[in-house]
């Protein structure tokens, strides 16, 4: 089960998300004022699920302010978190090109705001446009390579080692564009994502502190040796 968090996180418009975007700069004036037009925004309350298993998907989405994160559930209560995404990511292009129903809940750890890409428009730029058909090649790339590590790290890795690689998610530039080190996020937050009791967290966090890997403050951590972390994480 998810529980709510009250932590502040960063917030950022829609101006914003685009103009930070790598494709943004390449598409053409026309193509950036029909985006304009046709992207929305949608709020989602804390707990609450952007899109569930079996749903077909009509959006491309952004985040724009909170952190998200991508589950399977088992029949049984067993929980597999695949990864989290935070101000500024984009997200949900591969089952927009599968065309099929998803196969993960979408829920947000926190109250989050996504801006809204309809598929319609996700596929014209895809079509048309070769920057932002290159920035997808190289995020399913990316993914794909974050999420087969995943799939080890669950079976092959200890609980301070899921932690560590949860948090080096959030700064990876895939899930965290922006290159932020200091993360808005709560130790249950970051529990959620590794799959790990908060206490358990909690201990492993001390221990990063202790070993000069990152500061702990209220609602946030900031990683001080990203190397460190990555070496851990691995």
């Amino acid at each position: 089960m998810t529980r709510a968090l009250r932590t502040p996180s960063a917030s950022i418009s829609v101006d914003e998300l685009l103009s930070q975007s790598p494709w943004w700069a390449a598409i053409g004036e026309a193509a950036q004022q029909q985006l304009r037009r046709d992207i929305g925004v949608r709020a989602i309350a804390a707990g609450a699920s952007l899109g569930h298993h079996g749903e077909t998907q009509h959006h491309w989405y952004g985040v724009l302010e909170g952190l998200l994160k991508w589950s399977i559930n088992a029949a049984d209560g067993r929980t597999v978190t695949l990864g989290g995404q935070s101000v500024g990511s984009w997200f949900g292009e591969g089952t927009l090109l599968r065309g099929q129903p998803r196969r993960a809940d979408l829920v947000a750890l926190r109250a989050s705001r996504v801006a809204t890409m309809p598929f319609e428009t996700f596929d014209w730029l895809r079509r048309t446009q070769p920057a932002f058909n290159e920035f997808l090649l190289q995020q399913i790339n990316e993914r794909l390579h974050w999420f087969m590590g995943n799939f080890a790290a669950h079976r092959l890795l200890d609980a301070d080692r899921l932690v560590a690689r949860a948090l080096l998610g959030l700064v990876h530039p895939l899930l965290n564009p922006r290159g932020e080190c200091c993360l808005t996020i709560s130790q249950e937050e970051l529990a959620n994502l590794a799959t790990v009791s908060r206490q358990r967290c909690n201990e492993s966090l001390v221990a990063m502190k202790r070993n000069g890997l990152l500061q702990l403050d209220y609602g946030a951590v900031r990683v001080l040796d990203l190397a460190a972390l990555q070496q851990l994480a691995d």
